[in-house]
C-alpha cells in the first residue's frame, strides 16, 4: 500500500489534487487509516493513469467520472479510444509546429485550415454559456452536450473535409448547424408539446423495431429497411439538422464511441444496442 504523498511523488500528481480527487468520487484510496491517512494499491495507479490521459484530452472531471462510472467501461478500449483522440491531438500540434516553422524561416504561409475549426466549436461553446436551461430541456444535460462536442471535436480534419465538401467552407456549415441549433434549443420541435410526446413516442417505437433483435447483422436488408423508416420519419418531423447527411454521420459516431450515448441506448433498448445503431447507421451512410 502506499501514502497519498508517496503517489504523488510516484506520479507528479500533487497531494491537493489527490485528495480534491477523493472528495469528489473520482479517485478513491483503496483503504483509510484510523488517523485518517490514504492509502492506495499499485492497481489504484492504473485508474490514475486513465484520469490524467483524459484530462490531457481536455475532458471534465464530471465528463471522466461518468466515462469510469459506466456499467459498460472497458479499460482496453478505452485506452484504444484515447490512443486515438491524442493522435489527432498530435498531428494537429504537428501541423501547427510545422507551419511556425516555416514562418520562422521566412515563409509567406497563408494557410488557415489548422484554425478554420475553431469557427464551428467557438459557436457550439457560446451556445453552452448562453443556451444553458435550453440544452438542458432538449437534451437532458450539460454533461450530455459536453460529450456530444467532445466527440466533434476527436474528429478533427474529418469534420473540416466533409464540412467543405457539402457547404464550400467550414464556416458556411457553422452558420447553417448554428440556425438549426439557435431554431431547436430556443424553440424546441415546431410542434404542440402534445404532439412533441406524440413524435417521441413514435421515434421510440422505431427505434425498438430496430433494436428488437440485436443478434441480426445490422447491414443486413431487414435491418436496413428498419433504420430507414427511422430515418425518414426523422427528416420528415424535424431536429437540429437532421436532413443534413453530417447529423447522421455525427449520430453513427456517436453511438460508437461515446459513453454518454452508449450508456442511454443500451440501457434503454438492451446491452449492445448502440454499437448495433451506430455499425448501421454506417451501413445505411456508407450506400446513400
Amino acid at each position: 500500500m502506499m501514502t497519498v504523498k508517496q503517489v504523488s511523488q510516484l506520479t507528479g500528481v500533487s497531494v491537493r489534487t489527490l485528495q480534491f480527487y477523493d472528495r469528489i468520487g473520482l479517485f478513491k484510496p483503496a483503504a483509510t487509516t484510523e488517523a485518517g491517512y490514504r492509502l492506495y494499491e499499485e492497481s489504484s495507479l492504473e485508474e490514475l493513469q486513465q484520469i490524467l490521459f483524459f484530462k490531457e484530452l481536455d475532458f471534465t472531471l464530471k465528463e471522466i467520472k461518468a466515462i469510469l462510472e459506466a456499467p459498460q467501461f472497458d479499460s482496453t478500449a478505452v485506452y484504444r479510444k484515447q490512443r486515438e483522440l491524442l493522435r489527432i491531438k498530435r498531428d494537429r500540434l504537428n501541423a501547427l509546429l510545422e507551419l511556425l516553422d516555416r514562418l520562422i524561416k521566412g515563409e509567406k504561409c497563408m494557410e488557415f485550415k489548422d484554425f478554420d475549426e475553431n469557427v464551428y466549436f467557438t459557436m457550439l461553446e457560446n451556445f453552452k454559456k448562453t443556451h444553458t436551461e435550453n440544452i438542458i430541456d432538449q437534451l437532458g444535460s450539460i454533461e450530455n452536450y459536453n460529450a456530444l462536442l467532445s466527440e466533434l471535436k476527436a474528429q478533427g480534419e474529418q469534420l473540416v473535409e466533409k464540412a467543405v465538401q457539402e457547404y464550400g467552407s467550414l464556416e458556411k456549415y457553422a452558420e447553417a448547424m448554428k440556425e438549426h441549433t439557435q431554431a431547436f434549443l430556443e424553440n424546441g420541435p415546431s410542434v404542440s408539446q402534445e404532439e412533441a410526446k406524440e413524435l417521441a413516442d413514435q421515434t421510440d417505437a422505431l427505434t425498438r423495431q430496430l433494436t428488437e433483435d440485436l443478434t441480426l447483422n445490422a447491414a443486413s436488408p431487414e435491418v436496413q429497411e428498419k433504420l430507414k423508416k427511422l430515418i425518414v420519419f426523422t427528416e420528415n418531423t424535424g431536429g437540429p439538422g437532421s436532413t443534413d447527411r453530417h447529423y447522421w454521420s455525427f449520430l453513427a459516431d456517436a453511438y460508437l464511441s461515446n459513453p454518454s450515448f452508449q450508456e442511454t441506448a443500451d440501457r434503454k433498448y438492451g446491452f449492445g444496442a448502440a454499437l448495433f445503431i451506430g455499425k448501421a447507421l454506417k451501413t445505411y451512410l456508407d450506400n446513400c
